[in-house]
């Protein structure tokens, strides 16, 4: 019950909040996770949650796969392979070097061991633009921008998991690293994320059915429930399957998508409102403190040096220009992945997985601060629709009256 008034309280004061959020650096992320934060264990006791609860888990899947199904609805098979350039470089250079930048950061700043460090890399590796909403919807940054932040955060989730449950296993001290059973399970993620929608759309354009106006939108939900039950029951990859399906939807039943598409936005906004909350509501003074002064530059540099440095490379003669380069190299935000894969570290039992899970929670959090509180900053850069900044319009408006005026 305390949870769920604390996110009904938090939940209006958002949606009271959200124009002057739209227009300012206030980020309904934050006000979520900060009032985890302040709710949770640590400072007033009222949501009593431990990284060990099964409900953690569970809700953060959950908001990870409405969002990659989401965000899967935004592209089509079509537009994926015409564009598929800039995502290509960032996923096929930008995330290893990004893992590799930021294990370099953590064996040779905290300390850690090579497989531990390579492990945290792996799990700070994917990013997720749904902290950096404004500039990925937002129409007036340029399109190619949008599209490569959206598809290389709803891709290199899936792909960073083989590379997590590797290092784990050789953190482990396992010799089975169990290569081929992640393969088998990122293969049927994306058949079922196909099949499934496919059938369920083929199934609709039978004489004997049809979806009525006001049942439309949860015909895309029924699709994602059922490809998230599916994926459970065989052990296929959940994320991969949700980004796929949405990309099947998009490319084979345009009408289902447009009719899901605010219907499904609304609905990945509040699951991920709830898995903000009780994230921040397993973060405490106590526990950020136990992080250290290393820990804390360690975060810094994974947040600020690895993602620009590895996109810096991988963009190179990309045709991007400066602006957009830079924007690309900002908006690595950690996001639902990293909570999920730092639950799979802390749950391992392995020797480093406390050490880990505290570097993993600093760095997400501030990535959620810094990155959430940037994302309308950074869209307005592309708006050249009128560069004279605000109080020098207010102040030419100031001197045209008084020069209609007769003043001097």
């Amino acid at each position: 019950m305390p949870l769920l008034l604390s996110f009904a309280l938090l939940l209006l004061a958002a949606v009271l909040l959200s124009s002057l959020a739209h227009r300012t650096i206030l980020s309904t992320a934050v006000l979520f996770l900060a009032g985890g934060f302040v709710l949770g264990d640590g400072v007033l006791g009222v949501i009593s949650l431990t990284p060990a609860d099964d409900s953690v888990k569970i809700l953060a899947e959950l908001a990870l796969f409405a969002v990659l199904f989401t965000d899967g609805m935004k592209v089509g098979w079509p537009q994926l392979r015409r564009a598929w350039r800039l995502p290509g470089r960032a996923l096929g250079w930008g995330m290893p070097l990004t893992l590799a930048v930021t294990a370099v950061a953590a064996h040779f700043i905290v300390g850690l061991d090579w497989p531990e460090s390579l492990l945290l890399g792996a799990v700070l590796a994917p990013t997720d633009p749904v902290f950096a909403s404004a500039l990925v919807g937002n129409e007036k940054v340029p399109h190619r921008l949008r599209h490569l932040l959206n598809v290389e955060s709803g891709v290199n989730d899936g792909i960073a998991l083989p590379f997590v449950m590797v290092f784990l296993a050789v953190c482990a001290g396992s010799g089975d690293l169990g290569v081929g059973e992640l393969g088998l399970e990122l293969l049927l993620g994306l058949v079922i994320g196909v099949a499934v929608p496919w059938l369920a759309l083929r199934l609709e354009r039978l004489r004997f059915f049809a979806a009525s106006t006001q049942y439309e939108p949860l015909n895309a939900v029924a699709i994602g429930i059922v490809v998230l039950a599916v994926s459970q029951a065989v052990h296929g990859n959940l994320f991969i399957a949700a980004f796929t399906a949405g990309i099947t939807v998009a490319t084979f039943g345009p009408r289902q998508r447009h009719a899901f598409e605010h219907f499904g936005e609304l609905g990945a906004e509040l699951l991920k409102l709830a898995a903000l909350l009780v994230f921040g509501a397993l973060i405490s003074p106590v526990f950020l403190a136990e992080i250290g002064v290393a820990g804390w530059v360690f975060v810094v540099v994974a947040i600020v040096v690895a993602r620009p440095v590895a996109l810096w490379v991988s963009f190179l003669r990309a045709g991007l220009n400066l602006r957009e380069q830079a924007a690309a190299m900002w908006f690595g935000p950690k996001g639902f992945a990293s909570v999920v894969y730092g639950l799979i570290v802390l749950e391992s039992g392995i020797a480093a997985a406390d050490v880990l899970f505290h570097l993993i929670a600093g760095a997400i959090v501030v990535s959620i601060l810094l990155h959430s509180s940037t994302d309308v900053v950074v869209a307005r850069w592309f708006d050249d629709s009128d560069e004279t900044p605000a109080w020098h319009r207010h102040v030419r408006r100031l001197r045209g009256r008084k020069g209609a005026n007769g003043e001097t």
